[in-house]
């Protein structure tokens, strides 16, 4: 990886902690919702609701709370108090405002690559949800670029490494989504890392078949790309 010029990184679950909190939300939901239903049968319902909703609202929080009071409202066909769509909306806003939890080795990593590549936050969600969370972090003094994408497909990386002014053979992306992170890079003709999560939103989950088209290179902490670059 001689060449590479630009180490971008992915920000929920690469550089901290996040699909936990939703699934932690996700639980409450359920618990809250279920009335005769299983806890699998509200779940699939709300997880359908987002997939639809996501050309609409994109990724985040913001999208996640609509999409729990819609399956809410389906569920009950409408027949819902106001005081569980206000519990809805608490549960979101918790969620929101919960603590950043680094992943164990990003501040070593950061410090060790700052000033020897351009390194950036590439990431997909609701822009004002994200760039709050990398100011708790306490992480922006490393990136010399922020970009929150609406997605993360072989376009939207296009534009990114236009934008850079490099050739995709100098952009290497660190993440933890085969899908989101890894995939469209390399099909890019860039280089992507990735760090797996021991949590994985279904969205983001591909075939083998997907990943056996191409060489992945994988670490299991994020401390072992320093022995890549």
């Amino acid at each position: 990886m001689d060449e590479i010029k630009v180490i971008a990184f992915d920000a929920d679950d690469t550089l901290w902690v996040n699909e936990p909190y939703f699934r932690e939300s996700e639980m409450e939901f359920c618990n809250l919702m279920k009335n005769g239903m299983s806890l699998e049968e509200v779940t699939e319902k709300l997880f359908t609701t987002e997939i639809g909703n996501i050309p609409l609202y994109g990724y985040g929080t913001k999208a996640f709370i609509l999409s729990m009071i819609e399956t809410s409202l389906k569920i009950t066909k409408g027949n819902i108090s106001s005081e569980k769509i206000q519990s809805i909306i608490e549960l979101g806003k918790r969620q929101m405002n919960k603590s950043i939890e680094l992943i164990d080795g990003v501040v070593d990593v950061l410090e060790s690559l700052q000033g020897k590549y351009r390194l950036i936050v590439a990431t997909k969600g609701d822009l004002l949800d994200q760039e709050r969370k990398l100011k708790k972090s306490g992480l922006l003094k490393y990136f010399h670029h922020i970009e929150v994408m609406s997605d993360k497909r072989e376009d939207d990386y296009k534009k990114l490494i236009q934008h850079l002014d490099i050739p995709a053979s100098e952009f290497l992306m660190v993440g933890n989504s085969l899908k989101s992170d890894v995939l469209p890079v390399l099909n890019l003709g860039g280089k992507a890392v990735h760090v797996p999560f021991h949590t994985t939103w279904e969205h983001e989950l591909v075939s083998d078949e997907e990943i056996q088209t191409v060489g992945i290179t994988e670490i299991q902490n994020i401390r072992e790309l320093l022995q890549l670059v």
